[in-house]
């Protein structure tokens, strides 16, 4: 793991570069615009023969040859993923269902009108999206969280048709405990394809695979690459980067807890990045210390070891301030708040995708089971986006309704307006409402 101790200002200004290419590391090292090209032809291979396109690299990327008719699960196999899941687990799965679905309840906006004196009505109509896809990966692992954290917010927001992918890598199939999480959330199809094919699938739609709305859910670089490609013709929840976690820490936080929210970190995978930024020297000598100790008694310690070599940081501040602008320029998905009063700090934090506040609020509770979404924004994007709710399964619609009154009194000023962009048919729609004879004395 890196370190940087700041004593100056010239070494304040390093740390800011150094973040700030830490955070976009994902344009330059994860390999989503190198894979473009090879993406777009699995993408337009897809759009143009379908069905036939997803079954041939179904086979090749997945080592799986399943005939269309085979790529849906029925539900009688759902049905029975769920009985065979252990029923602690699947009573587990359904607490943190509902625990997900009440925090995003309690998000909802609502559509409002107000009616005018004169008659007007102004106002907005909220109504879901017809149809969302849902991919959730597999190969590495499994991950029935992810099944949840997509589906719970779509249910919430109204969507009747919530169609499921995850590829076959689980016997050919796709894993019970995912099965039983997507019958749990309310999945109302599932099909075990996966890859750039299947998010092609989902936004052209094949002859067994429906087309849908919106695709949202974590992938590879080929399934970010292709949904960067799509975009134009579907909604998508974001060009999501590797995991990430900055733990902000003081001298009262305890060494264990850090190291030990940076190895649930580094564990997802090779590029996931964890950060550590603290005014006391003595937590992050303890800290960097601990690390390969802790790893090496972890079953995914190869996958840590590289992580945290590649993508580990420490950053010692002068002052308790420095540590709060440093996090913001980050602005982290993940954010451990790990101080003497946390909440008072996290007053101070305006740009993070989720913040856990004290030792005992592991990133854990949020990837799987308080409520929150863990589908949050990565690589520096918390700065102007933020975590998956229902509202992102929710359309608006402006409502207007004039009356011939107002149409009067303002139609003059919208007149000249339109006369200003010298847009002359729109003055005149105006005109032939409030100037009785004008259309026939053209």
């Amino acid at each position: 793991m890196r370190s940087i101790t700041i004593q100056n200002d010239a070494d304040l200004e390093a740390a800011r570069k150094t973040i700030i290419a830490f955070g976009d590391v994902d344009d330059t090292n994860s390999g989503i615009h190198e894979k473009i090209g090879q993406t777009r032809e699995i993408v337009d291979a897809v759009r143009l023969r379908g069905d036939a396109a997803v079954r041939e690299f179904t086979a090749r990327f997945d080592g799986a040859d399943i005939a269309p008719e085979d790529f849906e699960v029925r539900p009688e196999a759902i049905d029975a993923a769920l009985k065979a899941i252990d029923p602690s687990l699947a009573a587990i799965l359904q607490r943190a269902f509902d625990n997900i679905r009440r925090f995003h309840e309690r998000a909802l906006r609502q559509g409002w009108e107000e009616t005018y004196d004169d008659g007007t009505v102004l106002g907005q109509r909220i109504t879901p999206i017809a149809s969302a896809g849902v991919y959730v990966p597999g190969g590495k692992a499994f991950y029935p969280s992810s099944v949840l954290m997509n589906i719970a917010p779509a249910q919430v927001a109204g969507v009747h048709d919530i169609i499921m992918v995850s590829p076959p890598s689980y016997e050919g199939g796709i894993h019970p405990a995912v099965l039983a999480a997507a019958k749990i959330a309310g999945a109302t199809r599932v099909f075990r394809v996966g890859g750039a094919q299947a998010i092609a699938a989902l936004a052209y739609g094949t002859e067994t695979i429906p087309a849908v709305n919106k695709i949202t859910g974590p992938g590879n670089t080929f399934v970010t690459a292709a949904k960067s490609l799509v975009r134009h013709r579907v909604d998508i929840d974001s060009e999501a980067g590797p995991s990430e976690v900055a733990v902000l820490a003081d001298a009262s936080a305890n060494p264990e807890f850090v190291a030990a929210e940076m190895l649930a970190q580094a564990e997802h995978d090779e590029e996931a990045k964890a950060l550590l930024i603290t005014d006391s020297p003595e937590l992050a000598q303890a800290v960097a210390a601990l690390l390969p100790v802790r790893a090496a008694a972890l079953p995914r310690r190869a996958i840590i070891e590289k992580s945290l070599e590649n993508f580990g940081l420490a950053i010692v501040t002068r002052t308790p301030e420095e540590a709060i602008v440093l996090t913001n320029l980050f602005a982290p998905e993940h954010l451990s708040i790990q101080t003497e009063d946390p909440r008072t700090t996290a007053t101070q934090i305006t740009d993070a995708g989720a913040m856990m506040l004290g030792a005992y609020t592991p990133v854990a509770v949020g990837d799987y089971y308080a409520g929150p979404n863990h589908i949050l924004p990565t690589n520096r994007r918390a700065r102007f986006s933020s975590p998956l709710t229902a509202e992102d399964f929710r359309k608006v619609t402006s409502v207007l309704h004039y009356s011939e009154a107002r149409l009067q009194g303002q139609g003059p000023d919208i007149m000249q307006f339109a006369g200003v962009e010298e847009l002359q048919a729109h003055a005149r729609s105006i005109e032939v409402r409030i100037r009785p004879g004008v259309a026939e004395e053209s």
